[in-house]
């Protein structure tokens, strides 16, 4: 069985909140676990899924693995160094602050069998934006967006709420 390690060192995110998307995507194909991370709204899904898609990259290209046969053998999320830190407080206290870190190890494997596709994950194709002033002045506005109305002029917000004389 053919495995692909892949690690992500001095993560700025506690291990705690970093473990909650590693469990959830353990033993998953790595298709599926893309799809979940993709979609999943905590922030540790983003460091994660790039871990996992360069994971993915590298057994293709490096150990020939067939993608539609890999799944996540093993997701392991260790405590990395403490930034020690004070905050000053009330009366000549000060409060300790932990800044903690992690890091994760992920191991992909290849599988027996392929499973059945759930997602199908569509590639962005970036857009090429001209570069140069010249360019920046030559982009048309859409038809739909209209300039917006400037305001009218005269007294502003705070005059009209704050006047000096009484109503």
């Amino acid at each position: 069985m053919k495995i692909q390690k892949a690690q992500l060192n001095y993560l700025k995110m506690a291990p705690r909140k970093v473990r909650l998307i590693a469990s959830l995507i353990r033993g998953l194909s790595a298709n599926d676990a893309q799809a979940q991370l993709l979609m999943h709204p905590r922030r540790a899904s983003q460091p994660i899924l790039k871990l996992l898609q360069s994971a993915i990259n590298d057994a293709v290209k490096t150990k020939k693995m067939d993608q539609d046969k890999l799944f996540i053998k093993e997701i392991r999320v260790d405590q990395g160094p403490m930034l020690k830190r004070w905050m000053p407080r009330a009366m000549g206290r000060a409060t300790p602050i932990q800044k903690k870190s992690s890091h994760v190890i992920l191991v992909l494997a290849e599988a027996e069998k392929v499973k059945p596709v759930r997602f199908k994950i569509e590639k962005r194709e970036k857009i090429k934006k001209p570069k140069g002033k010249k360019a920046k002045h030559q982009e048309e506005k859409p038809e739909h967006q209209e300039e917006k109305a400037k305001p009218v002029e005269g007294r502003g917000f705070k005059q009209r709420i704050f006047s000096r004389k009484s109503v």
